[in-house]
């Protein structure tokens, strides 16, 4: 008879035991965001685009009802900035006294006028046939000093997608600034004699991170951040026209990881006992470069950033089951095992990154803060290596696990008690380990 009892004792007990159980937030607020954030309404959340500036301005409101105050002294949540898109417009090559079709150049820079002759000081760089493209370019835009890159002509395939893909226009924060780059396919392996004529079409665009704050009490100076990218790819062109669904909402990516800053914002402002100030931010420009997380890290001291949450696709069961999430760049902090010491006596844990051959750690905006040596890391349930709704129009909530979800969120707001707190203290990330950012993309 009394069995009953001390199971009800026993369940008492284990969440006494373990502080932060209480969750502040509901899966019904949960689903409302990523619901909101996520619908047609917001024409995918494209950087610069009208349907990104109603999902910012959805974000700042949830902001204020949660009770967040703007990020240092500002009028707004909306942190502006301005970002320049550079489109090669003309452009004119003549190597070793012969024409290079336009079809055989591509021209990385962010001036408005290039010209460039063999008795400039340029670097040459030679691409052979041997080499692996990819590689070879990614060395290149380590660079700092204007390249002339000359290509073997059986790289033409691999060539022509990265011309495709960057005559869409390159961002930049400044024009007429930095080092240009000049990839030309061509038999030639030295040079002898160069004359270019380029001009570029420059399109200001206006953007904005959504940043609030809940200062803290003791330690108001010391900062957790809590993040997740809030754009998207944005609408298909119209040459799309017959597909039946023109929009990538971008429910997964990053809806969900937006919903869990959002709801974490509300769970900590209702605890009201945060010593370490919390700064939630939704970037913008992720899905194009992550200029968003780029623009924010240059408005505060890394050094007082304790630590990074960046939160990216939590919408679907992980491989290790639902309501689990994993982390990228497990080994390079201590972050990990702090997280999962404030999850003893829950089934949930976080799991080190199951795809390292993905990259994951360069590919979202914790990145930018690491590379500063913030203990800056990404967090997702994502599959990413079988998603077939990956960057796909079919992105939609219905094919989300919103319960999973929400368990995410709830693991997370337990997890991160103790940087909150002002207890857990994690190691910086050794910047001399982590891939600077490239000079031209």
């Amino acid at each position: 008879m009394k069995k009953p009892i001390l199971n009800k004792l026993i369940v008492l007990a284990l969440i006494t035991l373990v502080p932060g159980l209480s969750f502040a937030v509901s899966l019904e607020q949960v689903t409302k965001d990523v619901t909101k954030l996520a619908s047609d309404e917001m024409q995918g959340r494209k950087a610069a685009s009208p349907g990104i500036k109603k999902a910012a301005n959805y974000i700042a409101n949830r902001f204020n009802q949660a009770g967040l105050k703007p990020f240092q002294k500002e009028s707004s949540f909306l942190q502006k900035f301005d970002l320049f898109l550079i489109k090669p417009d003309h452009i004119s090559v003549s190597l070793n006294k012969e024409s290079i079709s336009n079809e055989n150049i591509l021209l990385l820079t962010s001036h408005k006028q290039l010209s460039w002759t063999d008795k400039d000081q340029i670097k040459t760089v030679q691409i052979n046939a041997s080499q692996n493209f990819r590689e070879a370019m990614s060395e290149v835009n380590q660079l700092k000093e204007n390249v002339v890159v000359l290509v073997d002509p059986k790289h033409q395939g691999m060539f022509n997608r990265y011309r495709n893909y960057f005559n869409k226009g390159a961002n930049k924060f400044e024009v007429n600034k930095g080092p240009s780059a000049l990839v030309l396919v061509t038999n030639f392996n030295q040079i002898s004699t160069l004359n270019v004529m380029a001009s570029t079409k420059i399109q200001k665009q206006s953007l904005a991170n959504v940043v609030g704050i809940l200062e803290g009490k003791s330690k108001k100076n010391e900062f957790v951040l809590f993040s997740a990218h809030y754009d998207h790819l944005g609408m298909k062109s119209s040459s799309d026209s017959e597909e039946q669904d023109p929009i990538y909402n971008g429910a997964d990516d990053n809806a969900s990881g937006t919903s869990a800053v959002i709801n974490l914002a509300q769970h900590y402002a209702k605890l009201n006992n945060n010593e370490r100030s919390l700064i939630f931010v939704a970037f913008t420009a992720e899905e194009i470069g992550g200029y968003g997380s780029k623009y924010f890290s240059k408005q505060l001291d890394p050094k007082t950033v304790v630590g990074m949450i960046n939160i990216e696709m939590i919408g679907k069961p992980s491989k290790f089951g639902r309501g689990h999430l994993w982390m990228t760049g497990y080994d390079r902090s201590n972050l990990a095992e702090l997280l999962n010491k404030n999850l003893d006596g829950t089934e949930f844990k976080v799991h080190q990154d199951p795809y390292p051959a993905q990259n994951l750690f360069y590919r979202s905006d914790n990145a930018t803060l690491a590379r500063l040596g913030v203990p800056a890391h990404s967090f997702s349930s994502s599959q990413i290596d079988i998603d077939k709704h990956y960057h796909q129009a079919s992105d939609h909530v219905e094919s989300l696990d919103l319960e999973s979800m929400h368990q995410v969120i709830k693991t997370l707001a337990n997890a991160t008690q103790g940087l909150a707190a002002g207890k857990d203290n994690p190691t910086r990330v050794d910047v001399s380990q982590v891939k600077p950012a490239g000079t031209f993309f």
